[in-house]
């Protein structure tokens, strides 16, 4: 169930009889939202929320939950922030008004800035020295044309200095307002009383302000080669794909699973890694945004490797494009979809994040039996149309750390 508030706050409500409620605030401000001069606010505003607000300490806030068993966390993304918890249903109103707190009152005290910059920039440092984590970050700013949205999420450490109690006030003023918000919320607890606890803590009547975003255009077919000293090869081979309210988006779910997703049986697992043993790991994902997305396929292998691999990706590029896939074959893609669909929705708190981020930018959720009805009704020709689309040689973007 989905309610809207008079100032544009959303609450995505799934009542469940389970002792545990999970509740959280999913807001529509990420990394593309900044400014040139806060590349990196999103994220240290993130980390900042739990160090104080107008009438807790940054112990105060961690003990508020812990205290009672329950677990509080958040991340930020390209184009979303979350903060979320998990407590005994008992504990669902004191969850809520913690998360407001932290969201609506935080005060960014000088001190505790300082602190932790320094624990941002040895987290920058960590993910330069994983070169399986950076190629994802250096390849969508290469796809994005150094747009926002290929920003890196953590933010550059020069920039990072400059970040005081000020300017993250600013950056929270003027993004973190409740229209851009969805509070979800997976409990026992009825709707009513959901409802009255929102209106208790979060200002429902105020002002309504638009986010802008300006859509992103993509670089066509390019090979880039980095010297990052690596005992082996890292690969990244893709291109611009689907937005998240794409129509065709579980048509790309099973040609990613099919392609390279979790599956040993993946064509690329069993070409690259199976039956050649030329590289530990390949993959292919698939990443949505609210007005594009993009597929890639990840390997790491030996320096001498590469142009084969390279070939090997390709061949199963051209047999998805070229090559109508059998009935037998669809069928047993769409079972292998539609069972991990079943898996996953096992892992409640997952399942809800997923949800609140497709509400967020949907205004609407397809739950698993709907995703299961669209999966049955995808065709070969449609594999074949969206494959050949999607895997254009003049818009492919290949990036290589030797």
């Amino acid at each position: 169930m989905l309610h809207t508030f008079e100032n544009g706050l959303r609450v995505y409500y799934q009542q469940a009889k389970t002792p545990i409620t999970y509740c959280g605030l999913a807001i529509n401000i990420g990394t593309r939202d900044e400014l040139p001069h806060e590349h990196g606010m999103a994220h240290f505003v993130e980390h900042m929320m739990f160090k104080g607000t107008k009438k807790r300490s940054a112990t105060q806030i961690i003990n508020r939950i812990e205290a009672v068993g329950g677990q509080i966390d958040a991340y930020t993304e390209k184009e979303e922030t979350f903060i979320y918890s998990a407590v005994p249903k008992r504990y669902t109103h004191k969850a809520i008004e913690l998360i407001c707190d932290v969201v609506f009152n935080s005060t960014f005290p000088s001190k505790e800035i300082i602190k932790e910059r320094a624990v941002i920039l040895d987290e920058i440092e960590l993910y330069n020295d994983s070169p399986t984590d950076l190629i994802y970050d250096d390849f969508e700013s290469i796809l994005y044309n150094n747009h926002p949205i290929g920003r890196h999420i953590l933010g550059c450490s020069n920039m990072l200095q400059q970040f005081n109690t000020q300017k993250m006030q600013q950056f929270v003023e003027r993004c973190y307002t409740p229209n851009n918000m969805l509070l979800f919320i997976l409990t026992a607890e009825p709707l009513n009383k959901v409802l009255d606890w929102c209106k208790l803590h979060i200002d429902t009547t105020n002002t309504i302000k638009i986010n802008h975003r300006q859509p992103p255009i993509a670089a066509k077919s390019k090979t880039i080669q980095i010297n990052r000293d690596t005992n082996q090869a890292h690969c990244m081979i893709g291109a611009e794909a689907l937005p998240i309210n794409s129509d065709k988006r579980y048509q790309l779910a099973l040609i990613n699973n099919i392609l390279g997703g979790p599956m040993m049986s993946s064509r690329l697992n069993m070409a690259i890694r199976e039956k050649r043993a030329l590289a530990y790991t390949v993959e292919s994902n698939v990443t949505y945004y609210s007005d594009t997305g993009l597929w890639t396929i990840y390997l790491g292998c030996d320096t001498k490797d590469i142009k084969k691999c390279l070939t090997l990706v390709n061949n199963e590029l051209d047999h998805l494009k070229n090559d109508m896939l059998k009935p037998k074959t669809l069928d047993r893609a769409k079972q292998q979809l539609l069972g991990q669909q079943l898996i996953a929705a096992q892992n409640i708190e997952n399942t809800l994040l997923a949800k609140a981020k497709l509400t967020l930018h949907q205004h609407q959720c397809h739950d698993t039996k709907q995703v299961i009805e669209q999966i049955k009704l995808i065709t070969s020709q449609q594999i074949l149309d969206l494959s050949q689309q999607l895997f254009n040689q003049n818009n492919i973007i290949t990036l290589i750390y030797n």
